[in-house]
């Protein structure tokens, strides 16, 4: 049986090996190491190094099978737009490995942001999408999941399928009635990616996490990342996110926290409301899989705190909007 990811890398032999990678990415840039690499955070799906050199701390981040493609990802998508992401020091494709320098406390670290500030990020993100959009071919190959709409009603009946076939016990196991559930509201699904394909907004990159807890502040910039939830998917996908932790909030006034991403994409009040409404239908379906994956190598213990977030998600298709 393999082992789970939170024990493989924080197995010596692991340690040492990224530990080695990483020091070698600091040196090959000039950088000189200044004290011990240590291991500040362990996840079930990805776990971070840190080590101080002579100019600024350097970041290491290695995840999941399942999402092994961010550090290509991100590299690829620094050198389409370097005003949203900022270039990673060192990748390491084949192993999902990547370093970072370090660019300060992140948007959201030390109070609780303004809807402009909201706007703005995602205004960034809806930049940053644009960009890509004729470079899918470029993302793919760096190994970006593909979920555009096309692909979501046959993703449903998978998940189902996967999801009901598990254990009684397990805590993303659909049963039966559930199962029929799911099932009925594919005709919805189908419905709704047909509405989004036929949009004026594309699939493209979908940041599948855009918060200002993950954009750094840098030169008064707001620079986009951890990618790991990344999909290649419907553009509008993204405010999902957002969504639901304004909404959980309670405090902000989500028209104007989406003004920016609205004016970014050129589109109406009507038609974006018209794209959130389906996109609340295929996200659900496209959330659940990263869930999934990010947890193929979970411990029995972090299946016990994590496990239903993805049958939490792939649920939500069948929430009326908003």
């Amino acid at each position: 049986m393999t082992q789970p990811f939170s024990v493989r890398v924080t197995d010596p032999a692991w340690r040492s090996e990224a530990q080695a990678w990483l020091v070698a990415a600091c040196e090959a840039d000039g950088r000189v190491v200044t004290g011990p690499v240590e291991q500040p955070r362990v996840r079930p799906w990805s776990t971070q190094l840190v080590v101080p050199t002579d100019a600024g701390r350097v970041w290491f981040k290695a995840n999941v099978a399942g999402a092994t493609h961010e550090p290509a990802v991100h590299r690829v998508l620094s050198r389409l737009a370097p005003a949203e992401v900022l270039p990673p020091l060192a990748v390491d494709a084949e192993r999902g490995w990547m370093a970072m320098p370090d660019h300060g406390a992140v948007l959201g670290d030390d109070h609780d942001p303004s809807e402009q500030e909201w706007s703005d990020v995602l205004r960034g993100a809806a930049r940053l999408q644009r960009k890509a959009v004729a470079h899918h071919d470029a993302l793919a190959a760096a190994g970006l999941p593909e979920c555009p709409p096309a692909t979501v009603p046959d993703r449903l009946d998978r998940l189902v399928a996967t999801f009901e076939a598990l254990e009684p016990a397990h805590p993303t196991h659909v049963d039966a009635d559930l199962a029929a559930q799911l099932r009925a509201a594919r005709p919805l699904v189908v419905d709704a990616a047909a509405r989004l394909a036929d949009g004026p907004v594309p699939a493209t990159f979908q940041h599948g996490d855009a918060h200002p807890w993950n954009v750094f502040v840098e030169g008064g910039r707001l620079r986009l990342f951890d990618f790991g939830d990344a999909q290649w998917a419907h553009a509008v996908e993204v405010l999902m996110v957002p969504y639901g932790i304004v909404r959980q909030g309670g405090t902000l006034d989500w028209p104007s926290v989406v003004e920016g991403y609205r004016l970014e994409w050129e589109l109406s009040h009507a038609e974006l409301d018209e794209l959130m409404a389906a996109a609340a239908l295929t996200h659900p379906v496209n959330r659940a899989l990263t869930w999934w994956t990010s947890l193929l190598e979970a411990s029995p213990a972090e299946l016990a705190e994590y496990g239903d977030a993805p049958l939490w998600h792939l649920k939500n298709v069948l929430e009326p909007w908003p």
